[in-house]
């Protein structure tokens, strides 16, 4: 169980969220405890720059789409630390909104 399992688990359900993550590496993007609202992905299409909510290598992030390969997705934070690639599968949510 990671810090996002619960978050995940409503995205799963189909529900919308709002949390407070805490962190640098998404900054300027994302500042620590700014208030985020991610939505499930479902059908929505996927590009480079879209902040998500994935898992890669079992491990959860909160991090931006850096790269697609056919049905891939590298993720990374905003610091230029590539993390890993994913499937679709393992993208639970999209961020659509970011405030104070």
């Amino acid at each position: 169980m990671g810090w996002a399992t619960k978050y995940i688990s409503e995205l799963q359900n189909n529900k919308t969220i709002s949390f407070r993550p805490h962190g640098n590496s998404m900054l300027p993007l994302i500042k620590s405890g700014q208030l985020c609202t991610l939505e499930p992905i479902k059908d929505k299409e996927l590009l480079i720059g879209d902040i998500i909510l994935c898992k890669v290598s079992g491990r959860q992030f909160l991090h931006i789409i850096t790269a697609i390969e056919g049905t891939r997705y590298r993720i990374s934070n905003n610091k230029g630390h590539h993390n890993g690639w994913c499937s679709r599968n393992n993208i639970f949510g999209k961020s659509t909104k970011e405030e104070n």
